[in-house]
């Protein structure tokens, strides 16, 4: 029995034209989905980066100003240092740290009663060869008083023979004395003049004898004085002074203290003689040098007077003179910003300094091509640069965009691609 409306039923058939476009819309879904997959797999020797992540500037010609920026600290044009010239224990400070002081002041005074002690026992031995020269002077001057008492008394006695031996021979030639009576008194004239001779002829090489002995107790004596000057400064060493006039500055030492021969005590810095001083990145090693110009703040104008070679963690170290008298209310550690002049200013091609410079050692950079999609890297030189420009010498030219931030991680790539 059939069904009613059975006969009514009939099947319709789907056209095939719908296949058709199945078929069509899979093989553009795979084709977008490879092209997609070719532009998201980065090619060999390039790295994806996030453009989220990287900085970029432009290349173009500018007005390009060779300075270099620093950070200047003052300090004392020329500092001493105070140190113990003797050792021993810290009894008092005359002046507090900061204070302005003059050549020679005392500042502290020191007590070692081993150091007393031996400086007076060396005090007295000096002082009793000190009187054992004095008594040697007095025998030598004795002596010499001797010697000149004798001769002064043969030259009277010769004088003396000499008249007697005149009036008789006077008598004599009157007839009243004999020849004999007149030889006795030749004889005794003779005698003297012979006398006082010889007395002259030995004084003469005593006098050498007496004054080369004077001069080697003179010598001892200078000797021996000097030596008590040195002892007795043994016992002023306790006693600590400025060395020189300025201001005393680092003076921390506390009663109490023991102090050893040569343990610094503190330092004087000249008052009112300033300099600057100033650490540089060793990057600028070869272009400082003596004599360039710096400025700063308030028209200051300044030079470099020292450049000191040695490198510490990268930098390396130089010094500023003022040109005229430095500005007044400077104080020793007040920092200043300077800059300083290292060539005239030119026009030249120039990029935005960033991590790129050090990062490429100034010798590439990444170019983005004009889609903005692929930085490709490129050799290139670089010239003098300051805190804002590098100077570009070759390899990039004007309007030419390039990656500004630390490339360091991508080094071993030739491109980026830019997502």
């Amino acid at each position: 029995m059939s069904t009613p409306g059975a006969a009514m039923d009939r099947r319709i058939e789907r056209p095939r034209t719908d296949r058709r476009w199945r078929w069509v819309a899979a093989a553009v879904g795979l084709l977008a989905l490879l092209v997609l997959g070719w532009r998201l797999i980065p090619s060999s020797g390039s790295t994806d980066v996030s453009a989220a992540d990287i900085e970029t500037g432009n290349v173009a010609r500018n007005r390009f100003e060779d300075y270099l920026p620093v950070r200047a600290t003052v300090a004392p044009n020329i500092t001493t240092f105070v140190g113990a010239v003797s050792g021993g224990q810290v009894e008092k400070l005359l002046v507090q740290d900061g204070t302005a002081v003059t050549e020679g002041q005392p500042i502290a005074t020191l007590i070692n009663p081993a150091l007393k002690l031996d400086v007076l026992t060396r005090e007295a031995e000096i002082a009793s060869q000190l009187g054992t020269l004095s008594g040697d002077d007095l025998a030598l001057e004795k002596s010499r008083l001797d010697r000149a008492s004798q001769t002064s008394s043969a030259s009277y006695d010769l004088i003396k023979a000499n008249r007697d031996l005149s009036i008789r021979q006077q008598l004599h030639d009157q007839g009243f004395v004999s020849d004999e009576g007149v030889k006795s008194y030749r004889e005794e004239a003779d005698y003297q003049q012979k006398r006082l001779a010889q007395l002259r002829s030995g004084q003469s090489r005593e006098d050498k004898t007496a004054n080369l002995q004077a001069s080697r107790l003179a010598e001892t004596r200078a000797r021996l004085t000097s030596n008590l000057a040195a002892v007795q400064a043994g016992l002023d060493a306790l006693i600590v002074r400025a060395p020189v006039t300025g201001r005393l500055t680092n003076f921390t030492i506390q009663p109490g203290q023991m102090l050893k021969a040569g343990d610094p005590v503190g330092q004087v810095d000249s008052e009112g003689s300033w300099k600057l001083v100033a650490d540089v990145d060793e990057y600028y090693l070869g272009r400082v040098a003596v004599g360039q110009r710096a400025s700063g703040d308030n028209g200051l104008t300044l030079t470099v007077t020292k450049v000191l070679p040695a490198v510490t963690n990268g930098r390396f170290r130089i010094e500023l003179g003022f040109v005229g008298p430095p500005p007044k209310g400077l104080n020793r550690g007040q920092t200043t910003d300077i800059r300083v002049t290292l060539g005239s200013a030119r026009e030249a091609l120039t990029a935005p300094v960033g991590g790129w410079v050090d990062s490429g050692g100034g010798n590439s950079a990444y170019v983005i091509d004009a889609d903005g999609r692929h930085a490709r890297r490129r050799a290139i030189r670089t010239g003098a640069r300051n805190p804002e420009q590098v100077e570009i010498l070759s390899g990039l030219a004007p309007g030419d965009r390039i990656v500004t931030s630390n490339t360091a991680a991508y080094d071993k790539s030739g491109t980026l691609n830019i997502r």
